[in-house]
């Protein structure tokens, strides 16, 4: 297996924590860093003994010639620097969200279809070892056909402390998490044919919406219910988890606090947990979370390798990118918008 060279360009806060993701694997290595700010990349260079920093994202690309690149800039510049390395033939993998528009999603997976470019997301929410355990659970039949289903990303946690640029978002929470959940709920049960959605700001210090509430119907049937809030202080809040409740024709699976999956039938109930790995760099209180990069990774990695095998590619990113889209103006309009066929 040969060695994959990939250059990152953005040294932000979530920088350090997909780096350490890629270290992680075997035949893969960073071999530079571009960021506006050089201070801040070098000091992750050298943390992680990342050889060259540029400030200039396309010198860095002409020189090094990088297998790929993890873009994980602010997402005003995802579009920019995708463009930017599809135009140079060279493999991308964007964080999430993907694009700040519809538009500009389309616009950069048009660019890397036309050059023939690899095009994957590092959407990792779905990566996470309880939410790949309930599916695996899903796709049993043990609860039978799907009809109804709640997903909650509900907490308190202080984001705009370690990320106070979060604020000024004038799309918050759906932009950000929604990205996420709307994912997890593809992954878990397909694709959606109409959304209802309300939105709230409770932090008055913010721009953006920090609670959502949408409603999907799935294209199987079932209803599931999608619950956002970082202004929601409860008993069992325990950030970063996601909680999902799925009732089946043959009884309800529920995967709750502290990965703890339960799965009820006329036979009874069963519980067991479903903990994620533990790595030495990911901090405790994201641990669910840095754990999924690394798979997420593991299979983008497989992805540049052998086509088809990645799953959040750009052009599955689009279909979630669409259902934030479809959020945001289901919220504006307060009527329900129906998604196409």
């Amino acid at each position: 297996m040969s060695e994959l060279r990939f250059a990152i360009l953005g040294t932000g806060f979530w920088a350090r924590y997909q780096l350490a993701g890629w270290r992680e694997l075997p035949g893969v290595r960073c071999v530079a860093l571009y960021n506006r700010t050089r201070a801040r990349a070098e000091t992750l260079a050298r943390t992680f003994d990342v050889p060259a920093i540029y400030e200039d994202a396309e010198a860095m690309l002409v020189r090094e010639k990088p297998d790929f690149v993890d873009v994980i800039t602010d997402v005003g510049t995802h579009r920019q620097f995708v463009e930017m390395a599809a135009a140079h033939k060279i493999p991308v993998i964007c964080q999430k969200p993907m694009a700040p528009t519809l538009n500009d999603a389309e616009a950069m997976t048009a660019a890397c279809r036309k050059t023939g470019v690899p095009f994957l997301v590092n959407e990792n929410w779905r990566w996470q070892t309880p939410i790949r355990e309930l599916k695996r659970i899903l796709d049993s039949g043990k609860i039978g056909k799907v009809f109804r289903a709640r997903i909650d990303y509900c907490n308190s946690f202080p984001v705009f402390e370690n990320q106070p640029a979060l604020k000024l978002e004038e799309r918050f929470i759906l932009a950000d998490m929604g990205s996420h959940i709307f994912d997890v709920t593809r992954f878990l049960f397909g694709e959606a044919t109409w959304i209802c959605c309300q939105t709230h700001r409770v932090h008055r210090e913010i721009k953006g919406e920090d609670v959502a509430t949408a409603m999907l119907q799935m294209r199987n049937g079932a209803a599931v219910v999608c619950n956002l809030s970082y202004a929601s202080r409860t008993e069992i809040e325990k950030f970063p988890q996601t909680y999902v409740t799925v009732e089946g024709t043959e009884g309800t699976a529920e995967l709750g606090p502290d990965y703890w999956i339960r799965v009820t039938t006329r036979e009874g109930t069963t519980a067991r947990q479903s903990p994620p790995p533990t790595y030495s760099w990911a901090d405790p209180r994201y641990a669910v979370v840095h754990s999924s990069i690394v798979d997420c990774q593991r299979n983008l990695l497989d992805g540049l390798r052998n086509p088809g095998q990645a799953e959040t590619t750009g052009e599955d990113n689009l279909k979630t990118i669409q259902l934030v889209t479809a959020a945001y103006q289901s919220a504006t309009t307060r009527t329900v918008f129906r998604l196409g066929s």
